[in-house]
């Protein structure tokens, strides 16, 4: 008889702990996910913009300030976002040039930066074109935690453009 209540003692015992730690596991494996889901957004943004600075890498003419190519870059950037099933994302491009002079590249004004034309003299070195392409996303969570809800996430690719 002892024996019988002493046992029902400890499956209310055990009954008790775990409706003090199960809530607590439950907001750790929310968490879990939650970070695992917004890191999975991270990298599909930082990939458009990979993307679409991949495309504008592919030519010279590519990386043009004309309104019509960047919305190309911007194009291969969000197909490669909607390809994961998403949407909602923000691209801007630009490019920037400098002379490449032993690894090291001086910034140049975008006034010389003309794709069309021929490039400033560079002593020592060579003219490089660099297009940078900015994605932005947003990531809602699965709830709302205190107003921090959705988060915005931004990467940014630059890669140099294949020369003449």
């Amino acid at each position: 008889m002892i024996r019988a209540t002493s046992q029902r003692r400890a499956k209310g015992q055990a009954l008790v702990e775990i409706a003090f730690v199960l809530p607590i596991l439950l907001l750790l494996v929310i968490g879990v996910i939650e970070v695992g889901r917004y890191a999975y957004i991270s990298i599909l943004v930082g990939n458009a913009a990979r993307a679409g600075a991949a495309y504008g890498a592919e030519r010279l003419s590519h990386a043009s300030t004309d309104p019509a190519v960047q919305a190309k870059v911007q194009a291969a950037a969000v197909n490669d976002f909607q390809s994961n099933g998403q949407t909602g994302l923000a691209v801007s491009s630009n490019a920037t040039c400098g002379c490449d002079s032993n690894g090291t590249i001086s910034s140049d004004t975008v006034a010389n930066c003309d794709q069309n034309g021929s490039p400033p003299a560079c002593p020592g070195g060579h003219w490089v074109i660099t297009i940078h392409v900015t994605a932005s996303g947003t990531f809602s969570g699965l709830f709302n935690y205190l107003g921090i809800n959705p988060l915005s996430v931004s990467r940014t690719a630059s890669l140099r453009v294949a020369p003449i």
